[in-house]
């Protein structure tokens, strides 16, 4: 709690120097914490149903609505949407970590099931990036199950959401080899690429406070030339780093790190902790290259994966061993 005070605490204050617009990120905290409190509360409740009627809420949201924002700059790379893919990888997350739990094996190959189909419903909706990121959970999950140290695992993770952030930054600072840069430009988008290197040289002008929270479009010369135009620069990092300083992204990190030690601390099975943490991974790796972390819907239901994963369920207090 005090972390996400902090994170909102931020935003108000680099807001009311720069005039900004903290609003954008103070929902996206409430619904953090909301989801994180409805998970812990059903988690603890239904280990096996809340978990699984989330990820069937999630997979109703994305068939039915598959464009989740409009604009022809989500069509690529990463689907339809950031916000499609974030959610495609954390509705298998979520029936994965019920799957783990359920006590039937017939209920738990029917959950494995339906965890192969939402892969499945990804490469229907057209979502490459959806499609990927929700079949390396999956596999995650099912590795999961012979992984004994969680805390070797979820440290693996966490170099692996660095280095995906990591790389994007380099790109925008045009420090990597011109052949990779070259490579990757080609498959996100110089216009990606565009907004990315607009919000570092926000970053650099104003390293402290930054421009203010969702002013990156007003002030982007790469954003003002698109239209229609989300005046986002479609990386969690960078526009933290552009509109909130180095601070915003050093809160961003703490954020992610958190989630990682509560999965560590978490008295659920070990195969359920490194299943959130999959999920909690690639929606970081989304974030850090697209638009993700600026749905609602992604936010809240990453705040309710986290609640699920370490939520002690009274049912079968002591039953699950901490591995």
């Amino acid at each position: 709690m005090m972390l996400l005070g902090a994170c909102a605490g931020w935003a108000l204050l680099t807001a009311a120097a720069h005039d900004g617009r903290p609003e954008g990120v103070l929902l996206a905290v409430l619904a953090v914490t909301a989801g994180h409190a409805v998970g812990r509360v059903s988690g603890a409740l239904l280990p096996v149903a809340a978990p699984c009627a989330g990820a069937l809420t999630a997979l109703a949201v994305i068939v039915v609505q598959p464009d989740l924002s409009p604009g022809i700059w989500y069509a690529t790379p990463l689907g339809h949407a950031g916000g499609t893919a974030a959610l495609l990888a954390l509705a298998t997350g979520a029936t994965c970590c019920a799957a783990w739990a359920a006590p039937v094996p017939a209920l738990r190959l029917g959950l494995w099931t339906l965890a192969a189909g939402i892969v499945l419903t990804g490469a229907l909706l057209g979502s490459a990036a959806g499609c990927v990121a929700s079949a390396a959970v999956l596999m995650c999950s099912l590795a999961a199950g012979s992984v004994t140290p969680r805390g070797l695992a979820l440290l693996g993770l966490a170099v692996a959401a660095a280095l995906v952030a990591g790389t994007a930054w380099a790109l925008a600072a045009d420090v990597l080899p011109g052949g990779l840069t070259g490579v990757l430009e080609g498959r996100l988008t110089a216009h990606r690429v565009g907004l990315w290197r607009d919000a570092l040289r926000m970053a650099g002008r104003s390293r402290g406070l930054g421009v203010g929270p969702d002013r990156f479009g007003e002030l982007s010369a790469t954003a003002s030339r698109t239209v229609p135009s989300d005046g986002k620069p479609h990386s969690a990092p960078l526009q933290l780093a552009a509109e909130q300083g180095l601070v915003g992204v050093v809160l961003l990190g703490a954020a992610f790190c958190w989630v990682l030690y509560a999965l560590w601390r978490t008295p659920r099975s070990t195969p359920v902790a490194l299943t959130a943490g999959a999920a909690v991974t690639a929606l970081a790796a989304l974030a850090s290259v697209g638009n993700a972390l600026s749905f609602t819907s992604v936010t809240a239901g990453a705040g309710l994966m986290a609640g699920w994963a370490t939520a002690r369920p009274w049912a079968r207090d002591g039953a699950e061993s901490r591995l």
